[in-house]
């Protein structure tokens, strides 16, 4: 697996009724450390998301999902997360926790380009 680095993503999901336990996947959020890269993608299908639960605060679920982002980006305005290190953040992003946003277990792979890597996950995965 020469030019192939180990890499380890989970899916970001939405459950809106945490009670139901019940999602949609929304985006993915992918670590790989000999690249030193940390970032997530989503997309949100607000028709769909509507649909599914017609009483979701959609603003408050794109600010949340901004978040994640600046988090994996470790911007200043990222909190004290933020200025973690990235397996650190990565695994703060990837804990277990009852609320809307919600990841999925991590799995792990291999890959020649993280970036292409996170594109076609997203697009497998939740587009």
């Amino acid at each position: 697996m020469q030019g192939k680095s180990l890499f380890e993503y989970a899916v970001i999901r939405l459950v809106p009724k945490v009670e139901r336990e019940e999602f949609l996947n929304v985006g993915v959020v992918l670590y790989c450390a000999s690249a030193q890269f940390l970032q997530c993608r989503f997309f949100l299908d607000e028709k769909r998301l509507l649909a599914f639960s017609s009483d979701l605060d959609l603003v408050q679920i794109k600010e949340n999902l901004q978040a994640f982002a600046k988090i994996c980006h470790g911007t200043l305005d990222s909190g004290p997360i933020g200025q973690l290190d990235l397996p650190s953040r990565f695994r703060w992003l990837t804990a277990t926790r009852s609320t809307v946003i919600q990841v999925s277990k991590v799995h792990p792979g291999f890959c020649g380009a993280p970036e292409k890597c996170l594109e076609n996950l997203l697009e497998d995965l939740v587009l």
